[in-house]
């Protein structure tokens, strides 16, 4: 009787180990999502993608004036404070620089899924 008790002991400690090691191993895993997600989902990412996608191309130059307005209100949004976008190398462009008789060539540069980096530049 005294040999069937302490191999219960045992085999409820062999037991107890395999859960922590378990338990340890999911809190291990759940930290790496953490650090490896960016926080958005693809539909958010899609969502923030397309406010931009539509100026990607050969545009006038109002249409890059508004293209410069929608940077600077995605800027300003304190939702996007983390996912800032550049447009020629400025997160807060000028709507004077592009002059509405020209036309401009939109390049859209990504990061993680994300637009990060606008280029527009004036077309020949």
């Amino acid at each position: 009787m005294e040999n069937a008790s302490k191999a219960l002991i045992i085999a409820g400690a062999i037991l107890l180990a395999i859960l922590l090691i378990s338990l340890g191993i999911l809190i291990f895993n759940q930290a790496q999502d953490t650090v490896n997600n960016s926080g958005m989902s693809q539909a958010e990412k899609t969502a923030f993608n397309n406010k931009f996608l539509k100026y990607e191309g050969t545009q006038k130059g109002s249409v890059a004036k508004s293209l410069a307005n929608e940077v600077l209100a995605s800027n300003s949004d304190s939702n996007n404070e983390n996912r800032l976008v550049w447009l020629n190398g400025s997160k807060e462009p000028s709507t004077s620089q592009f002059d509405t008789k020209k036309l401009y060539e939109v390049r859209l540069d990504y990061r993680n899924g994300l637009i990060y980096n606008i280029a527009c530049t004036e077309k020949y």
